[in-house]
């Protein structure tokens, strides 16, 4: 079976999410005969750069082309590029594989050539373009200046700061396109369309968790959800979300809180021995903690956070008014100075304890430390 990330790929510039800055120029480009010869795609992965990029290969060479500049998507020549089959006219390169300098001149070489058809164009797709090296820049960069007529390159990056340290001539060459992160209100959106289309069920709160773990990919959220469905049958639970990415259950969440509030710091040792015996990843707990700081943080302060699942909101409501907003605050303050501690240490049980015991003996910390500045304003008084 197709993988949901492919089978419901855009195949119109109109269905790529939250790019409207760059589908307006693309599409508009296209409409007006005033495409460039070359691009640049950056932007985090999964956001639509290589869609981007096939669906203007599709549109340069649909005969059913739409006045707006919107390729047909059903044609021949459409579906050979959006389905990444054999394509004389539309090449894809993925320059980790692909790198050096003799590629490099193969692809200027093949560029030379005209398309197959009059009124087409030959369109060359590089992606992981910070891969090239910098020679392999250099025997591209002629091309580049003096194009073929009817040739369009286009790069697509994750690093764009690795191009302009190798390349910084080719930049200037090139259109360049910012793609943003896809918002996970967008992502939900998107992911109940598809499973609506494949008549599947899911809980909302499913639906949260893999927004909030794609991280801005649409891509990612459909491998997540490609992997719920194969895990088992009937509607995607928060549940089964959580046991597919190994994900920490809110509950313990709420454990951390209730040792904090109650200044219970016997406690975490516990609590820590059962994160251990699960197998959880202790970085990956702390920066799920951080996030439920952060929640709980805004809904103290009267905004609403993005990404919480509602049993999850449900939860810091009821801690709302038992932790102090400046607890909060110095309680995410600790967790900030020790993440790298957490994620390089050898031994980072022994971090993760540490941290947890300072949240949950924070009263005392900062009645010390309030005596030891105390005492410094105090010596310097006497000293003047």
């Amino acid at each position: 079976m197709i993988a949901l990330a492919r089978r419901y790929r855009p195949k119109r510039f109109s269905d790529l999410l939250v790019q409207d800055h760059v589908v307006a120029v693309l599409r508009g480009a296209v409409a007006r005969g005033r495409v460039g010869h070359g691009y640049l795609l950056t932007g985090p992965r999964g956001v639509g750069k290589t869609t981007a990029a096939r669906i203007l290969a599709m549109a340069l060479n649909c005969p059913n082309r739409e006045a707006s500049g919107e390729p047909c998507g059903e044609c021949e020549n459409c579906v050979r590029v959006w389905n990444g089959s054999a394509n004389i006219d539309v090449v894809e390169i993925d320059a980790a594989s692909n790198r050096g300098v003799e590629d490099a001149r193969d692809l200027r070489e093949r560029a030379m050539y005209a398309a197959s058809q009059e009124g087409h164009h030959k369109v060359y797709i590089v992606d992981e373009a910070h891969m090239l090296t910098r020679e392999a820049w250099n025997a591209l960069l002629k091309i580049l200046e003096e194009p073929p007529p009817g040739v369009v390159f286009v790069f697509a990056t994750t690093e764009p700061q690795k191009i302009a340290a190798t390349a910084a001539p080719v930049m200037s060459r090139l259109q360049r396109f910012d793609f943003r992160r896809i918002g996970p209100a967008a992502i939900r959106d998107r992911l109940r369309q598809v499973l609506t289309a494949e008549q599947i069920a899911a809980d909302e709160d499913a639906l949260t968790l893999i927004a909030r773990h794609a991280d801005g990919g649409m891509r990612d959220a459909l491998s997540v959800l490609d992997q719920c469905l194969s895990f088992g049958e009937g509607a995607v639970t928060a549940d089964r979300v959580r046991e597919v990415l190994g994900l920490v259950d809110d509950e313990l969440y709420a454990e951390v809180l209730t040792l904090v509030v109650e200044r219970r710091p016997a406690g975490v040792f516990a609590l820590v021995d059962r994160l251990m015996d699960a197998g959880v990843d202790l970085a990956e707990f702390m920066g799920g903690a951080a996030e439920v700081l952060r929640g709980l943080l805004m809904l103290q302060m009267g905004a609403q956070p993005e990404g919480l699942t509602e049993a999850l909101r449900t939860t810091l409501e009821s801690y709302r008014d038992r932790l102090e907003a400046g607890d909060v605050l110095r309680m995410l303050r600790l967790l900030a100075e020790n993440e790298m501690g957490i994620r390089r240490s050898v031994n980072p049980r022994l971090v993760v304890e540490t941290l947890l015991l300072r949240w949950a003996m924070l009263d005392r910390i900062v009645d010390l430390q309030e005596v030891l500045e105390g005492g410094k304003r105090g010596g310097g008084e006497k000293g003047g």
